[in-house]
C-alpha cells in the first residue's frame, strides 16, 4: 500500500511520562503517540523519535517520524491526532518528508534548555514543577566560564551514564553552543550539539551548578572531559527543568515548505 513519510514536531509535559521510549507497563510519549496514530490509521504505526528523553523531561520541539497511508496529508494528520491526544501531548506542526528521512539519523543538531529559578517566587507550585528552584549562591560568571569549556568537539564519556553507547563508540559530541543567560525569574542554560549521550545535559548542568556555587572548581570541566568514566561528575540536575527545544534537519529533506 502506498505510504508517505511525515515528520511530527511535538510539545509534551513530561511530568506524567516515564520518558519517551515505549515500555510494556509504563506510560510513555512514544506509546501514547503510537496508540493515537494507529487508531487513526486503523493499522499499527511505529513512531520513531529524534531522541529518547528521560522520565520527567519536557519537549517543545521533539521531532518524530511516521509512515502512514498515502491518503494522509501532513496537516490533516496533525489535526486528527490532536483531536484524540491527551492534554499533556500536542503536535505543533507536521511536514511531509522525503522517503529517506530518518528522525534520528538525519538530524544535524539538537538543542536542549534547562531552567533555574532564582527569584523570590522560585518555589511557587506553578513554577517548581518545570524549573529548578535555587535559593543558594550561584555566580553567573563561573557558570559562563564552565559552559565555554564545554563547547567544541570532545569525548563526553565522563558526562554520560556508563553503557549509554557501545564501548567501541568514542562518545564524541560536537557542541556548537553552550551558554548561560539571564531570564525573567532566573537563569537558563542552552546547549546545541550534533548528538547527546544519556543524562549528558543533566550531568553537565549538575556539575556547572556545583561550580557556580563554588562547591568545585571550573577546571574540573576539563578533568571530567578527559576521564574514561563518570566517577568524577556531579549528580545530574533534576529532570523536571529540562526541555528538548528543537531538532534540525537539512532543508532538502522537506517536501513542503518548512
Amino acid at each position: 500500500m502506498p505510504s508517505r513519510s511525515i515528520q511530527l514536531v511535538l510539545h509534551y509535559d513530561g511530568s506524567r511520562f516515564s520518558g519517551w521510549q515505549r515500555q510494556p507497563a509504563d506510560r510513555t510519549v512514544q506509546g501514547v503517540m503510537e496508540a493515537a496514530i494507529s487508531r487513526i490509521c486503523n493499522e499499527p504505526v511505529t513512531v520513531v523519535g529524534a531522541g529518547r528523553t528521560d522520565a520527567g523531561v519536557h519537549a517543545r520541539g521533539q521531532a518524530a517520524g511516521v509512515r502512514v497511508p498515502d491518503k494522509w496529508r501532513a496537516g490533516d494528520l496533525r489535526r486528527a491526532i490532536n483531536a484524540i491526544l491527551p492534554e499533556d501531548v500536542w503536535v505543533r506542526s507536521a511536514f511531509e518528508m522525503r522517503d529517506d528521512f530518518h528522525p534520528r539519523y538525519s538530524a544535524t543538531s539538537r538543542t536542549y534548555r534547562y531552567f533555574v529559578a532564582t527569584d523570590a517566587e522560585a518555589s511557587s507550585p506553578f513554577r517548581s514543577r518545570t524549573e529548578l528552584a535555587w535559593h543558594r549562591l550561584l555566580e553567573v560568571e563561573l557558570l559562563s566560564d564552565a559552559a565555554a569549556r564545554v563547547r567544541g568537539d570532545h569525548s563526553f564519556r565522563g558526562f554520560a551514564v556508563k553503557g549509554t553507547a557501545p564501548e567501541d563508540d568514542n562518545h564524541r559530541c560536537t557542541v556548537s553552543r553552550a551558554e548561560w543567560s539571564n531570564r525573567e525569574g532566573g537563569l537558563q542554560f542552552e546547549i546545541q550539539a550534533n548528538r547527546f549521550l544519556h543524562h549528558m545535559v543533566r550531568f553537565l548542568v549538575g556539575t556547572m551548578l556545583d561550580i557556580g556555587s563554588r562547591k568545585r572548581g571550573v577546571n574540573d570541566i576539563a578533568t571530567i572531559l578527559e576521564s574514561e568514566d563518570n566517577s568524577l561528575v556531579s549528580p545530574p540536575a533534576p529532570a523536571h527543568a529540562l526541555y528538548l527545544e528543537r531538532v534540525e534537519y537539512p532543508s532538502e529533506l522537506y517536501l513542503d515548505p518548512k
